[in-house]
């Protein structure tokens, strides 16, 4: 496998094209990167890491229950770039997941990403809905929190990270012209 993005694709499709909203998800995290004017490099790299993000939830995958550990274990295994693969393993929130799981070591087996690439991703992920609807970042954390109990990992990582999560979303959306927090128009969703 040479990681184009059209593999990169079909891989993602392989293995969540079965998962109703989780692939829902996946195909609008991509579309959402598809009109940012970025660099050829970046904007490839941000595309294949949005059809990839969520790989870890596929039962093949599954393994210490945190998709984006699973994910980059996955990734890393099959040999894909490992700006790709960290990416996977760090996207929204991932560090304050991995540490409400006892799974911080298993998360430092993988590179930071650079912050500029993580924000990307991030953005696109919060402006994705768990159905592929289009939020606004503010709409789909607090989506997150209502479909994870307190209890749950989730949303206590999510809970933690939120500032950090919005800040991130700021910092991509000034850089690609996005309109974060207005009223999601039509032509977007």
């Amino acid at each position: 496998m040479t990681w184009t993005g059209d593999e990169c694709r079909e891989l993602a499709r392989e293995f969540l094209g079965d998962l109703g909203p989780r692939w829902a998800h996946v195909q609008a995290v991509a579309k959402a990167v598809a009109p940012w004017r970025l660099a050829p490099e970046t904007m490839e790299l941000i595309t294949d890491a949005a059809w990839l993000h969520d790989i870890g939830y596929a039962p093949a995958i599954r393994d210490t229950g945190m998709h984006a550990i699973d994910g980059a274990r996955f990734l890393d295994r099959d040999g894909a770039p490992k700006i790709l693969v960290s990416l996977v393993a760090f996207h929204t929130g991932a560090e304050q997941e991995a540490d409400e799981r006892g799974l911080m070591h298993e998360l430092m087996d993988f590179d930071r990403p650079d912050q500029d690439d993580l924000d990307l991703l991030i953005l696109a992920d919060l402006v994705s809905g768990p159905n592929g609807q289009r939020l606004n970042p503010t709409e789909r954390l607090d989506e997150i929190f209502h479909r994870y109990e307190p209890q749950h990992p989730v949303h206590r990582a999510v809970s933690k990270s939120r500032p950090y999560l919005e800040a991130c979303a700021q910092r991509a959306a000034a850089r690609v012209g996005y309109p974060m927090y207005g009223a999601v128009r039509p032509s977007m969703a």
